[in-house]
């Protein structure tokens, strides 16, 4: 692999399902894998697993039985919402360089300039 992908969402972002069998559900991003292009999110793709019951190190067992969780999607098949006027609206990504005042380990201080996420719909700042 090349190396690991820029993303147009992060953890913690309100995304919507654009195909697949969730199409349409919203949730919010639980976890992502930069390495593979897959997100998880939460209440989308749910998947059962049967566990067998097992010890733990400490000497009780953990549970088993059918379990339900989230499985990863790729990354394409999600569009990130952004509020506007107290609605959620589905938006692209830009990215948009600012300057900024860092500061050096001795204490001296710089200009510089770091990549922000902003919405094309607003034109806001993510």
């Amino acid at each position: 692999m090349a190396g690991k992908a820029n993303l147009h969402v992060k953890k913690g972002d309100r995304v919507r399902v654009i195909s697949g069998k969730d199409k349409g559900t919203v949730g919010e991003i639980i976890a992502v894998d930069r390495e593979n292009e897959r997100v998880i999110v939460e209440g989308v793709n749910i998947v059962k697993r049967h566990r067998r019951e097992q010890p733990t190190p400490s000497g009780g067992k953990t549970e088993g039985g059918i379990i339900s969780a989230e499985a990863p999607i790729h990354v394409s098949n999600v569009q990130l919402l952004v509020k506007v006027d107290g609605e959620e609206v589905p938006t692209r990504i830009g990215f948009k360089r600012v300057e900024v005042t860092k500061r050096r380990p001795d204490g001296s201080e710089y200009q510089s300039t770091r990549s922000v996420r902003i919405a094309r719909k607003t034109g806001e700042e993510i």
